[in-house]
């Protein structure tokens, strides 16, 4: 399955884990979704249960999962998260 998500929007859904999430850990919790960044703040991810997203300098990202479905459903947990909040 090919990725290619838009950089601004996942951007744009880290913000609305970390302004509308619940504080778990060193990140947010929101809708699923589990949002948080590296030290310095230049690498962020997102995940749920099953997929990771690595969103890091010059808008290179990289997702680990195991199935193509599991890839659809955590982007449907990322449209909602946008759409909601």
């Amino acid at each position: 399955m090919k990725n290619e998500m838009d950089s601004k929007f996942i951007l744009s859904i880290f913000e609305k884990i970390r302004e509308n999430g619940e504080p778990k850990g060193e990140g947010h919790f929101l809708a699923g979704v589990t949002a948080f960044s590296d030290f310095d703040g230049y690498t962020i991810f997102m995940e749920d249960q099953l997929v990771k997203l690595r969103f890091g300098f010059h808008n290179q990202y990289h997702f680990d999962y195991e199935k193509d479905e599991h890839m659809v459903q955590f982007e449907k947990k990322l449209k909602a998260i946008d759409n909601d909040y």
